[in-house]
């Protein structure tokens, strides 16, 4: 079983339709089929929210949701080890601190990051990471 973490902006480009959706797509499919394990941090979680809430309204961010939810994901609590281990991640890779969270989950588990977020090139040799297609 491959697993699989996604990020924020990994969600939002399968929920927009934008580039790299299809590989979303294709890894929430072997979700559903049991190939795939896939685990999302509670705070790229809460940037979904906040994105859908913000963007298109609280009751459809509710139905989003709960699709997500339903379809199995799993999803990993910021406790504070991580936040710690994420503050240094931040601070040896100067990356944003919500998205040093995704690596940390990528080192510690271990499975590939996907995420749409050139920011965490320099996270690259630390973690295995997949970059969906600019825009």
């Amino acid at each position: 079983m491959v697993t699989y973490a996604l990020d924020a902006s990994a969600l939002l480009r399968f929920i927009d339709k934008e580039a790299g959706a299809e590989h979303v797509r294709s890894i929430l499919h072997g979700l559903r089929s049991g190939k795939h394990r896939v685990l999302v941090c509670a705070l790229h979680w809460g940037e979904v929210a906040g994105n859908l809430y913000r963007k298109k309204g609280p009751e459809i961010q509710q139905q989003v949701m709960d699709r997500f939810s339903y379809i199995g994901l799993e999803f990993i609590p910021a406790t504070p080890d991580r936040a710690i281990r994420a503050a240094i991640l931040k601070a040896e890779l100067r990356i944003p601190y919500v998205d040093a969270f995704g690596v940390e989950l990528a080192e510690s588990t271990p499975c590939t990051f996907v995420t749409a977020d050139y920011d965490l090139k320099p996270a690259a040799n630390r973690a295995e990471i997949l970059f969906l297609p600019k825009k």
